[in-house]
């Protein structure tokens, strides 16, 4: 357990909250919570494992996406060693629609981990936990404490806008003084039983009433002790982040057909979505011929053909024809607003391509029919379902 930072009281316009204050608080959150809980499926167990998967998918993704999700992914995978030896296609074809795909394989890596270095068995211990690919210090407490009822704080967004609201910090919460002063206050405010039944009502109460915007205070029941509710702070705690300047980007993607079979590409391990599998994609600054234009019959379709084959040249040591519009998708990537504009083809030299194909394991040729069996990022699954309804 790291050791608590420092805090200087006077940084706070009311300083930290008194004994008497944190027993009030504890009283009242843990009866609301036992009230008003959601019925989740992870808190049916507590299985360091489940809740374990659980915290992994729940890192930016709301509750009512992950909990189909999450039932699947323990049917599929019921015990840490049934993960540890699944292939990793397999975990990220499970994953697939939930996004973030590192998430998939570092608990991946982290169950063979567990497997090889502690027997199969989930551990117990601050240090162990936050060694395992993927767990950084607030998912090792959240286990922890939810599982064995270890005295961990923990600090993500609900917690993060619920603690600056009650103690009417006004500062920015992502400085490095804001997280010293919260972390500091998870620690402070912890109870010394039902840990783990105190940090799941922080966070319920931070995604039900203490919410970002139009926080429901009348039903919250720390309202009489919150300073942004006594002050009328609500909508200035926390103080915003700064606004994300998105980036708009043009890619193209050649999906390359023989007869019933498409070629796909598996991702490198330091891309995009690494350990997926794709159509051949990339960025391109070029025009794009219209979606009307017939191609072979304007100069836009053949300028675009000998630039395209050009850069898949370079690229992947091959060129197509027959080249023939097919779709276009937008989608967002963290700051990146993408726009796919998607073509289909065929090969020039398929006995070429075929050979230099044999020699890489990133390339495989699949029937259309089979394309749900290879994990798929969300716009190739689009391409992918198009595909099999045409």
């Amino acid at each position: 357990m790291p050791d608590l930072p420092t805090i200087d009281r006077q940084q706070l316009p009311f300083g930290i909250p008194d004994a008497a204050w944190k027993r009030k608080l504890r009283r009242q959150l843990l009866r609301w919570y036992a009230e008003h809980q959601r019925d989740l499926p992870w808190r049916k167990r507590r299985d360091p494992y489940a809740i374990w998967i659980s915290e992994m998918m729940l890192q930016q993704t709301q509750v009512a996406t992950v909990i189909p999700y999450f039932q699947r992914f323990l049917e599929t995978f019921p015990t840490i060693q049934a993960l540890a030896e699944a292939p990793e296609e397999q975990v990220l074809r499970e994953w697939e629609g939930l996004g973030y795909y590192r998430r998939a394989r570092n608990l991946h890596a982290a169950a063979k981990k567990i497997q090889s270095d502690h027997g199969g068995i989930f551990p117990q211990t601050f240090d162990e936990v936050q060694a395992l690919p993927g767990i950084g210090r607030y998912t090792a407490g959240a286990i922890l404490s939810i599982a064995f009822d270890l005295r961990l704080p923990i600090l993500e967004a609900n917690t993060i806008r619920l603690f600056s609201r009650l103690i009417g910090y006004r500062g920015d919460p992502r400085s490095l003084l804001g997280t010293k002063l919260l972390w500091y206050v998870a620690e402070d405010w912890l109870p010394r039983k039902e840990v783990g039944h105190f940090n799941q009502a922080l966070m319920e109460l931070g995604s039900l009433i203490c919410t970002p915007k139009e926080p429901k205070c009348p039903q919250c029941p720390a309202q009489k002790i919150c300073i942004a509710k006594q002050e009328g702070w609500q909508q200035e705690i926390p103080q915003p982040a700064a606004k994300t300047v998105y980036e708009e980007v043009q890619e193209v993607a050649i999906i390359l057909r023989k007869e019933d079979e498409v070629l796909l590409f598996k991702q490198e391990e330091a891309g995009r979505w690494a350990g997926m599998w794709d159509f051949c994609r990339f960025p391109w600054s070029g025009e794009v011929p219209q979606k009307n234009t017939l191609p072979g019959f304007a100069p836009s379709y053949e300028n675009f053909e000998k630039a395209l084959n050009k850069k898949l040249y370079e690229l992947q040591d091959f060129t197509i024809k027959k080249i023939q519009y097919f779709n276009t998708l937008k989608h967002g990537v963290t700051r990146f607003r993408i726009t796919l504009e998607c073509f289909t083809a065929e090969p020039n030299d398929l006995d070429f391509l075929q050979r230099i194909n044999s020699l890489r394991k990133n390339r495989q040729w699949v029937k259309i029919k089979d394309l749900n069996d290879f994990p798929l990022n969300v716009t190739a699954r689009k391409i992918a379902k198009q595909l099999q309804n045409s």
